[in-house]
């Protein structure tokens, strides 16, 4: 009977050691466009066909790095559907000057990125989880952002109190079920 304490004992002791041997290194936040994740499908655009231009001095010169006449051009070809003026569209930006310019209104940060990433390792640090998460490596990421959490349900139930229309969220009947 001893012998088998012993074994487990020394079983136990074996896997701590080794649990205590890995390094994750710095840990690194936990979003979609995080590093070491692999290639990114979504930067896959398909382009359009090639054609031949009927005046081949009408081509415009080689750029390297720059754009050429299949690229993907979304806003320009939203502006040749709905009838407008392609060029316009590309022309100054388009809409996102100005959604930059209104939510900088109030100033912005050029380090934005460092400090949230500090902010994020500095609470992840003071909420690390319990023992065995620790010594077996368990993601509490979750975990130590779940009081931060934005409760969708309560929350359109306090705009649809105060008034607000919500037309593209459920109706309150299948809330209810």
């Amino acid at each position: 009977m001893a012998v088998r304490q012993v074994i487990f004992a020394a079983l136990g002791v074996s896997m701590l050691a080794l649990g205590a041997c890995s390094d994750a290194g710095d840990p690194i936040l936990m979003h979609a466009g995080a590093q070491n994740r692999g290639p990114d499908e979504f930067a896959i655009l398909p382009t359009r066909p090639l054609e031949m231009p009927d005046d081949l001095a009408a081509l415009p010169a080689p750029n390297p790095g720059g754009g050429n006449r299949v690229d993907p051009q979304p806003r320009a070809d939203v502006a040749r559907a709905l009838g407008g003026n392609p060029a316009a569209a590309l022309a100054g930006g388009g809409m996102d000057g100005g959604i930059v310019n209104y939510a900088s209104r109030f100033g912005r940060s050029g380090d934005i990125r460092a400090q949230l990433a500090a902010e994020d390792l500095e609470h992840r640090q003071r909420n690390r989880g319990r023992l065995l998460e620790r010594a077996f490596g368990v993601n509490v990421y979750h975990n130590a952002y779940q009081t931060m959490w934005l409760d969708k349900y309560s929350e359109l139930g306090r705009w649809r109190r105060a008034g607000v229309r919500t037309p593209t969220a459920p109706p309150q009947e299948l809330l209810d079920n």
